[in-house]
């Protein structure tokens, strides 16, 4: 089967918005690569390695390629992303100078190619993540392990975003809380979270897709129990029915964590302070390094006291507490 290759050259910066953008158009999948660059140093704090040589792509640019199925009308398609893109400036987000390519290319060249890439992945000094296609073996018994199967369309973890996020939640869980995860995608945060001892979590998604990717790998995790996944954003839930029954929590909770953008981060602090109980956390990653002040703005006029500010690379998670 031939698939049309949509190739996008443009900033880490925008990576967030055009990847979801290719999502919305129908993408069958997509995939991104990021700067490689000698000078970028790579992570190796909790024992990483890596197999693949850097690349030459240069620094702060990025690589987006989605791949649509031969029948869809890639005229309109291009026109339509490449619009949305230059949108965005009036967002305050740079997508650079973006190129574009396209071409066909033969289903196998990358349905499963992308695999060969996601190797198991020390992400924190308690939690590694694991393609279930690989094996692996934990180096101690506090070694967690995230079994991920993260399909075409969601994160590994690999991502300075993902594993910011769990680290930072390796922090904050003590033990017994119950959590909202929100924009859960391919369910690794509410996972990672049971597995730090998380009492519950609600996993609470838009994307129908990113809905069943996440229920997946609740069941290879065997957290069925545990987890929660819904398709539902935090504003509905407010305003729906809740309870235990219902969503396997009662609100308010103690923690919330929202690994998205921050143009969309802001949209829904005021919904994340009433979902927390007094003194409840909220953990907001995803937030690209320009975008820092208006989000610490934010969250402390919608009561918020910031307790931590964590960074990898150009990326930063609050630590933000609820004001009794």
């Amino acid at each position: 089967m031939l698939w049309h290759e949509f190739t996008i050259h443009t900033t880490e910066e925008a990576v967030e918005m055009i990847s979801n953008f290719l999502h919305e158009a129908g993408a069958g999948g997509v995939s991104i690569e990021e700067s490689g660059t000698l000078n970028k140093e790579r992570d190796t704090t909790y024992g990483q390695w890596y197999d693949q040589p850097l690349n030459d792509i240069p620094e702060g640019q990025v690589e987006i390629k989605g791949y649509f199925a031969e029948e869809s009308p890639m005229e309109d398609i291009a026109v339509d992303i490449q619009e949305r893109i230059e949108e965005l400036r009036s967002f305050d987000i740079d997508p650079g100078n973006p190129r574009f390519e396209l071409r066909l290319v033969n289903e196998d060249e990358w349905a499963d190619a992308w695999k060969k890439y996601f190797k198991p992945l020390r992400v924190s000094e308690r939690l590694t993540i694991k393609p279930t296609w690989e094996d692996y073996s934990p180096e101690s018994d506090a070694e967690k392990i995230i079994h991920l199967d993260p399909g075409m369309a969601f994160g590994t973890g690999a991502h300075p975003t993902t594993s910011l996020c769990l680290r930072t939640l390796e922090k904050v869980i003590k033990g017994d809380e119950e959590v909202i995860d929100v924009g859960t995608g391919s369910g690794i945060l509410a996972i990672g979270a049971i597995l730090l001892g998380a009492k519950h979590v609600l996993a609470l998604d838009l994307d129908p897709v990113a809905v069943t990717c996440a229920k997946e790998n609740t069941q290879i995790n065997e957290m069925d129990a545990q987890i929660t996944v819904k398709e539902s954003d935090l504003l509905s839930l407010l305003g729906g029915e809740n309870g235990r029954d219902v969503l396997g929590i009662e609100l308010p909770v103690k923690v919330v964590v929202a690994n998205i953008l921050a143009e969309v981060i802001l949209l829904f602090i005021d919904d994340v302070y009433r979902a927390l109980e007094p003194n409840g956390v909220y953990i907001a990653s995803g937030i690209y390094k320009n975008k820092v002040d208006i989000v610490e703005k934010a969250l402390i006029d919608a009561g918020f006291s910031i307790e931590e500010i964590n960074r990898d690379e150009d990326w930063v998670a609050f630590v933000a507490r609820k004001r009794s």
